[in-house]
């Protein structure tokens, strides 16, 4: 075999590869990786945008790749991840599902046979918009161990609002009719539904203050 038939048989055996990253340089967003008895130098990863939208997902150290060598040569490579592995089997086998997890456990996951989505294992979410936030269902449930604040110029209720109990601090006013039932309502010590005036005298006369 020719020296040159020699040579284009190596870079057509180099024009796919694959092969098993082993370094991550974050700051370049590069990776080194290892085929068979080819070590590259620092080649540069695929991501799906990179333009005025950006997309950013960096492989990470034993994760299976594609090595895509223009020209055959494997130092003008560039990476495509990723395949799975022994090492990095599918975390699903479900036809219609999208599931993304992450190395401290948290996964995102969305069930289109079932349409439910759900982030799990995740220690902080924050949602920031500067002009509105819109959330539609019919019915809604949160839940928090320690506690619920509202932060806000003006917090509006449309509809009736139950709660187990009550405290209002900053003061406020009420307006329409209250109905009271069940337990007693007290106003500056004095329950108002049993308390005694001092001073009664009858026909017109006006009798004195509650007492407690």
């Amino acid at each position: 075999m020719s020296a040159e038939i020699a040579e284009l048989r190596r870079r057509i055996d180099n024009l796919i590869r694959t092969g098993v990253v082993t370094d991550v340089n974050l700051r370049s967003a590069t990776c080194r990786v290892s085929s068979g008895a080819i070590k590259t130098d620092w080649l540069s990863w695929m991501t799906c945008r990179a333009g005025n939208s950006r997309v950013w997902w960096a492989p990470s150290a034993g994760e299976q790749v594609l090595l895509f060598s223009l020209s055959g040569n494997p130092e003008a490579g560039i990476v495509l991840p990723a395949l799975f592995s022994d090492t990095n089997p599918p975390p699903s086998q479900q036809a219609e599902t999208l599931y993304i997890t992450m190395p401290d456990g948290a996964e995102i996951i969305y069930d289109a046979q079932k349409s439910a989505l759900s982030a799990t294992g995740i220690k902080t979410a924050t949602i920031s918009a500067s002009d509105s936030i819109s959330a539609t269902t019919r019915t809604a449930t949160i839940t928090a161990s320690a506690s619920v604040t509202l932060k806000a110029p003006v917090v509006e209720c449309t509809g009736l609002l139950k709660t187990g109990s009550l405290e209002v601090t900053g003061g406020g006013k009420m307006s329409g009719n209250i109905n009271h039932t069940g337990g007693e309502f007290s106003s500056n010590g004095v329950v108002v539904h049993t308390h005694r005036h001092s001073g009664v005298e009858p026909g017109g006369g006006s009798s004195g203050g509650p007492q407690s």
